[in-house]
């Protein structure tokens, strides 16, 4: 896995483009890969396939001609989805384009602009500091125009033709933790698998984050009823303990299989609630879905200090800890395997189980003192709706953690279904009521909620 892990890194990657069939190239030397594409201008649900962005190189020269910052140099150095640009500029005019972060003036930050026509650098805050006034030439060699978003999918059928799904995102440039050990894992997670007995079939994604959850849901919507159970793989290599988020249901067999191998390895872990922010759960845990998938991870994006900076490179992951990962998750798949098999010795169906896990949290809801608190329902609930193009959401995507209200509309939008209140809502996320009650009339505003 760590020398998977090495051909991986180096790819300058993006949700579309060259970087990510590249990297399906090189998984492809390991297992058996379909590929599918999506032309850009297409509806997925609310989201439409964005135009390809290839990028040859970028960098910024002073007046002298000395390369200043250089993507040649590492592939973080630009704003991920960059505009094409030629241009000279003084540095009071460059500077509202550079990103870097003076906590750790060591380390460039990852910065994204899917889904907003901008451009920028990212560099260390010494590299920053050290730019003198003057002129400077920028050129951001790259294309920005109609394509394909691609991605891959491993197909391994078992007795049945009920589903595991596994999934994990090929978006990230040259972030090993996030999330080139994701790849590797489930790579070798397929090779593993298609060596044993398999009573249920497993479908394995390659996908670009977000986009590409919602583009495979919305070409597959009407097979995701065979999915019994799923995991996202993410930062899997470092060196922290593992730690399992439920899926939304909280109580569907791949929580409790997680749960049980976890506790039956003596080792410390974590287990944690869903959370509607994090990876590609986020969508199949959405309420126009609400899947059984989980994310099983080592330490969760956002924290460890290293999360979406030059410094989650090679160094952070580590074989022992990719090994345990990868021994965990097929002892996850045996676990799963029996979990669902006991609930259909005992007559208990998918449908059912949620359906428990439904009333039981109802009951919780109306425990106490009378509920009158609002009810709403998301008028777009097959996926998260894009908040972006409708100027809720922030413009440039990387940074560890989304703003109170944005968490706010997040929470709102995976849990408004008619049956959880807003008082609920609050309960579990911890938010403010009145940033909630705020945050749902935006909504309302919005056409994303409508009350109940």
């Amino acid at each position: 896995m760590l020398e998977l892990i090495k051909r991986l890194y180096p790819i300058c990657r993006s949700i579309t483009g060259g970087g990510v069939r590249q990297t399906l190239d090189i998984l492809e030397s390991h297992i058996a890969i379909e590929r599918h594409e999506i032309a850009s201008g297409t509806p997925v649900f609310d989201w439409t396939i964005p135009d390809e962005w290839n990028l040859s190189r970028a960098w910024i020269k002073d007046s002298a001609g000395n390369v200043v910052v250089d993507t040649a140099v590492h592939n973080l150095h630009v704003v991920n989805y960059s505009e094409p640009q030629h241009a000279t500029m003084s540095l009071e005019a460059l500077s509202s384009h550079l990103h870097s972060l003076p906590a750790t003036p060591d380390w460039i930050p990852y910065r994204t602009t899917y889904y907003k026509r901008d451009w920028g650098f990212c560099l260390t805050d010494r590299q920053r500091k050290s730019l003198r006034p003057g002129m400077y030439e920028v050129v951001i060699d790259a294309t920005l125009a109609p394509g394909h978003l691609t991605w891959g999918e491993c197909y391994l059928p078992g007795e049945s033709d009920r589903e595991v799904l596994l999934s994990t995102h090929v978006c990230h440039p040259s972030l090993a933790n996030d999330n080139c050990s994701g790849m590797a894992l489930l790579t070798f997670l397929a090779r593993h698998l298609r060596d044993r007995r398999r009573r249920l079939s497993y479908r394995l994604l390659f996908i670009p984050g977000t986009i590409g959850s919602i583009a495979w849901l919305a070409r597959n919507e009407a097979r995701v009823g065979r999915i019994d159970a799923g995991l996202v793989a993410s930062c899997v290599g470092d060196r922290g303990n593992l730690t399992y988020k439920r899926s939304r249901r909280g109580n569907a067999p791949v929580d409790r299989a997680v749960e049980r191998v976890l506790q039956a390895s003596g080792r410390s872990h974590r287990i944690v609630d869903f959370v509607p922010y994090g990876y590609d759960e986020r969508q199949y845990c959405s309420p126009g879905f609400n899947l059984p998938v989980g994310c099983l991870m080592r330490t969760p994006n956002g924290e460890y200090p290293e999360y979406h900076t030059s410094a989650d490179d090679q160094s952070l992951v580590s074989a022992e800890h990719l090994a345990d990962s990868l021994q965990t998750y097929a002892e996850v798949c045996v676990a799963i395997e029996e979990e669902i098999s006991r609930d259909a010795g005992d007559g208990r169906s998918a449908t059912l189980l949620q359906t428990r896990s439904h009333q039981a949290d109802r009951a919780t809801q109306t425990t106490g003192a009378r509920d009158d608190s609002p009810r709403y329902v998301n008028t777009q609930p097959k996926c998260e709706p894009q908040l972006g193009k409708r100027g809720l959401y922030r413009a440039t995507g990387g940074s560890n953690h989304p703003g109170a209200t944005q968490m706010a509309m997040l929470w709102l939008l995976n849990f408004s279904d008619g049956d959880h209140s807003l008082s609920h809502i609050g309960e579990k996320s911890g938010i403010d009521p009145i940033l909630l009650t705020h945050t749902a009339d935006l909504l309302v505003e919005h056409g994303l909620l409508v009350r109940v």
